[in-house]
């Protein structure tokens, strides 16, 4: 392809048994096969795409098509956890390219010391997901009809909306008060935490509405302590529910901490 660029999934540093085992016969985006690219202690997987998808101008026609982005978002993610089950991995962002492969080595080269230290800093760990929803589905009125003896319908509907805005509000408040609780139960283990946006939409599927959506960077070896920790925090807790996730290969770490940055992004 003449207008071919180098697709960039993450940089690792380099075991035999990735060439020899986990690239053989691994497919990334667009169906294209799966290479290192070395520079010193480090190397970069990558693949060939097509300009005419990955150019600026048609990556951003593409943030448009959502099938498309899936496509992307499920191949890349194949590659990092490939990767991720032979060695600590260094996930980069969804849809880096470069103009070609030296243009990765290039990088490798200029950033080799940071990416060496973000590397040496996540070996051995696990990402895990907390998200915490305010569910007052349990707590709903019975009922939206006034009952029988009600006479008057506007004094029942009024009713029926205080208890709702009071249930929305015990929701949150013990949703808050269940962030909190995980926060505590897990101090002692997680070494890192990344607060990122509450989910909305098609991507907080299930009941409830997501008011924390959290990272926690974990030593591997104590990664079934976390999670049994996180999902019992908000026990006893109604209008609550927690979802973990995990372990994942550390996306929500894969940069250093900037200074100055918010006390939930910063390294503890």
């Amino acid at each position: 392809m003449d207008d071919q660029l180098s697709y960039a999934y993450a940089v690792v540093r380099p075991v035999p048994s990735l060439e020899r085992d986990a690239l053989h016969g691994l497919r990334g985006v667009a169906d294209a096969p799966v290479a290192l690219v070395h520079r010193g202690e480090v190397a970069a997987a990558v693949s060939p795409v097509s300009g005419s998808d990955f150019s600026e101008d048609a990556l951003k026609a593409h943030l448009e098509d959502l099938d498309w982005l899936e496509s992307v978002a499920r191949a890349h993610h194949l590659i990092v956890e490939t990767l991720g089950a032979y060695t600590t991995v260094l996930p980069l962002r969804l849809a880096t390219v470069y103009l070609d492969d030296d243009r990765v080595g290039d990088m490798l080269g200029e950033r080799e010391p940071s990416l060496g230290a973000l590397l040496d800093r996540l070996a051995d760990h696990v990402e895990w997901g907390v998200k915490v929803y305010a569910d007052t589905t349990g707590t709903a009125p019975p009922s939206p009809d006034p009952p029988a003896e009600e006479p008057d319908p506007g004094r029942a509907y009024l009713r029926r909306r205080r208890h709702q805005r009071r249930a929305r509000e015990d929701a949150w408040s013990s949703a808050a008060e269940a962030v909190r609780r995980v926060e505590d139960q897990v101090a002692g283990i997680a070494v890192a935490h990344a607060r990122h946006r509450p989910q909305q939409g098609p991507l907080a599927a299930g009941s409830g509405e997501n008011v924390a959506n959290d990272a926690y960077l974990v030593p591997r070896r104590r990664a079934e302590e976390f999670q049994d920790r996180a999902l019992h925090a908000a026990d006893g807790l109604d209008g609550v529910r927690v979802e973990v996730t995990g372990p994942w290969v550390p996306y929500s770490f894969a940069e250093a901490p900037a200074p100055g940055a918010p006390e939930g992004a910063r390294q503890r």
